[in-house]
């Protein structure tokens, strides 16, 4: 086995927990938030777990190990939900919401713009630019939608 594997498999287990720290800190917040977050991760979930099992694939998993190995990595979004929780302050939750959302949005935002401007810049062809920052704004205006909701 390719040792990519293994490290798609922590960062994947890394990213799980902060997954996990975002979505409890929201439910600390409102229930509301809570789904909104829920269904943002979601969303975001699927193609990503998708491409990690092809990347086990790739590195040599069989099909029954990189699925066992991707299901083992979503304990990490278990623990960081349990970690946010056993955060709270005895005076409320509303001082462990106030570490634990930054920290987990600057996260998303980092790694969301890391992956993407490279891809916008590198781009020869304006018309898929322009088609990606449009899909871009559709999900800002989805959220901002949903938020108002």
């Amino acid at each position: 086995l390719q040792i990519s594997g293994y490290l798609n498999l922590l960062a994947n287990t890394i990213d799980n927990f902060t997954h996990g720290l975002a979505v409890a800190a929201s439910f600390l917040v409102s229930r509301k938030v809570g789904f909104l977050t829920t269904m943002a991760i979601l969303l975001h979930e699927i193609p990503h777990e998708v491409g990690d099992f092809a990347i086990l694939l790739r590195a040599g998993f069989d099909r029954w190990s990189a699925a066992k190995m991707q299901l083992s990595t979503a304990l990490g979004g278990i623990l960081g939900a349990c970690f946010a929780i056993c955060a709270q302050s005895p005076k409320g939750a509303g001082e462990t919401v106030v570490w634990i959302l930054p920290f987990t949005s600057g996260g998303f935002l980092y790694i969301a713009l890391v992956n993407v401007v490279p891809d916008l810049l590198e781009e020869k062809n304006p018309w898929n630019s322009l088609q990606q920052i449009l899909l871009l704004c559709t999900g800002i205006i989805v959220m901002v939608l949903l938020a108002l909701t």
